[in-house]
């Protein structure tokens, strides 16, 4: 019988940046008590179509001043290789190193979806700008896309990401506990 690999399980927190110095006291407060769960690291959101960089950025440079692992979020959807360019560079610029590589949501009103389709392509553009320079996390679906028009093809799309360089996923959302254990 052919044994299976396995592969260590860890978990995250997610966190929407805050809009106000009361909402970074409360996410400060929120940190210090979950990190007490050891987990591998906080990602901060990156807003609709890119919505809440800056404040992606600060919220991942507040944690990680608070002597905690943080990933931004980064999303190719509304974006170009410039920006994205430009966004990249100054997250390695700041010392980070661990991002996660998402399509992102179409904000509201906007009809083009940017440079870039799929985070496959992001993931793609990122290796290819900054070689090795990011640990790269996409997400993938226990059950599958909302959009993906069947489980096979929600898991070619992750195929893609890995393809392009993804190093680990990070499961989305889930209804069903079986789902994300098969």
């Amino acid at each position: 019988m052919q044994s299976q690999k396995k592969f260590p399980r860890t978990f995250s927190f997610e966190f929407f940046p805050p809009n106000t110095p009361e909402g970074q006291e409360k996410l400060r407060a929120t940190t210090q008590q979950l990190a007490q769960l050891k987990p591998k690291f906080f990602s901060v959101t990156y807003g609709a179509g890119g919505s809440t960089r800056e404040r992606t950025l600060g919220t991942v440079l507040d944690i990680r001043a608070m002597g905690h692992a943080a990933a931004p979020h980064i999303s190719c959807i509304a974006s170009t290789r410039d920006n994205l360019r430009g966004w990249l560079q100054r997250y390695k610029d700041q010392g980070i190193r661990h991002i996660v590589a998402l399509r992102g949501d179409l904000p509201s009103g906007l009809a083009a979806t940017g440079e870039f389709r799929f985070a496959s392509e992001l993931v793609e553009f990122i290796r290819s700008e900054f070689n090795d320079t990011f640990l790269i996390e996409v997400a993938a679906y226990p059950e599958f896309h909302p959009q993906a028009k069947s489980a096979r093809d929600d898991l070619l799309a992750f195929k893609r990401k890995v393809h392009a360089g993804a190093a680990t996923p990070i499961t989305q959302y889930f209804h069903t506990d079986h789902a994300y254990y098969r």
